[in-house]
């Protein structure tokens, strides 16, 4: 069986002209989210070499952690499904192991691709990074390739180094949202040095860039830590609206938890004359859009607006 992440299956990412501000500033977005209908944007760059590392090393499995709503856990399960090979998800939350019924769209579509999912407390998944968890995982499961959690390494930023093409060389800004790093190390280490790499972070933290820092040399980057919007996976209905109003004038959906972020920051960047006079502005759209199902039904829960996925 052809692998997705060698052969045409998989769709080329364009780059698609979105606004131009005031000052002459003008923005493109590169449509990762269309590199493949299950396995899209950073998870398929992140996940490219593990998976044929994991066959140049006869490993017959995916092993990988993540939470309820993780684009990494739906990512890997669908890859693995396409693969033929077996996947298992370390989900933070023991709580969850008998409750199918509160499943997320997201779990329950892992489970759909085959994934045997293990449930854990939250205070064991901390351990998630250490030597000792990690080596009596590969005892327990020897013929398992181990993922990290978001599944940044050095093979995913090897990935994530080939979103950035010849053409992408015209960019003054190549903008991102950040998670754990591994996308935006690697757009940085495949950047010219007169371009800046700019991160937009998803989530409330103080040691993104030091985790940057660790996995590249460069130093032609910055992280905006002003549109997380309180912490991971939090949101606003001044961000619903952005993402819906952006969705009904380019018929480009955006997820809640990063990309929406991304954008919403760069228009108030441009708006306010962040950016220099003329510059080209290149976003990254990383997919993720599985989680929006996810969402929505957290939403409705709370009678808050929705976002659209349909117009």
């Amino acid at each position: 069986m052809n692998s997705i992440f060698q052969t045409s299956e998989v769709f080329v990412s364009e780059n698609q002209f979105i606004a131009e501000f005031s000052n002459s500033v003008t923005l493109h977005i590169k449509r990762e989210d269309l590199l493949h209908p299950e396995v899209s944007g950073n998870k398929f760059r992140k996940l490219k070499y593990s998976v044929l590392k994991a066959s140049e090393l006869k490993k017959n499995c995916l092993l990988t952690f993540g939470g309820a709503h993780s684009n990494h856990v739906a990512a890997t399960a669908a890859a693995g499904k396409l693969e033929g090979i077996a996947t298992i998800g370390f989900i933070r939350g023991d709580e969850l192991e008998f409750q199918k019924e509160k499943w997320s769209p997201t779990l329950t579509y892992a489970n759909s691709c085959g994934m045997k999912l293990k449930f854990i407390s939250r205070e064991e998944y901390r351990n998630k990074e250490s030597e000792a968890f990690l080596n009596q995982l590969q005892s327990q499961f020897p013929d398992a390739m181990i993922i990290p959690e978001g599944g940044t390494s050095e093979l995913a930023i090897k990935g994530c180094e080939e979103i950035i093409s010849e053409a992408d060389r015209e960019y003054d800004y190549i903008c991102t949202s950040v998670g754990t790093g591994g996308t935006m190390a690697g757009l940085i280490n495949a950047s010219s040095s007169h371009q800046n790499i700019l991160g937009f972070s998803a989530l409330k933290s103080k040691h993104l860039s030091e985790e940057i820092k660790r996995m590249t040399t460069n130093t032609n980057w910055s992280i905006n830590t002003n549109y997380h919007f309180g912490g991971y996976a939090k949101i606003s209905v001044e961000l619903i609206q952005f993402i819906n109003d952006f969705f009904r004038k380019t018929r480009i959906k955006l997820d809640p938890v990063y990309t929406g972020k991304l954008l919403f920051g760069i228009f108030e960047l441009a708006q306010k004359n962040y950016f220099p006079k003329g510059s080209k502005i290149l976003a990254i759209h990383t997919g993720g859009l599985q989680g929006i199902e996810g969402m929505n039904e957290r939403l409705r829960k709370k009678a808050q607006p929705q976002i659209i996925t349909e117009l």
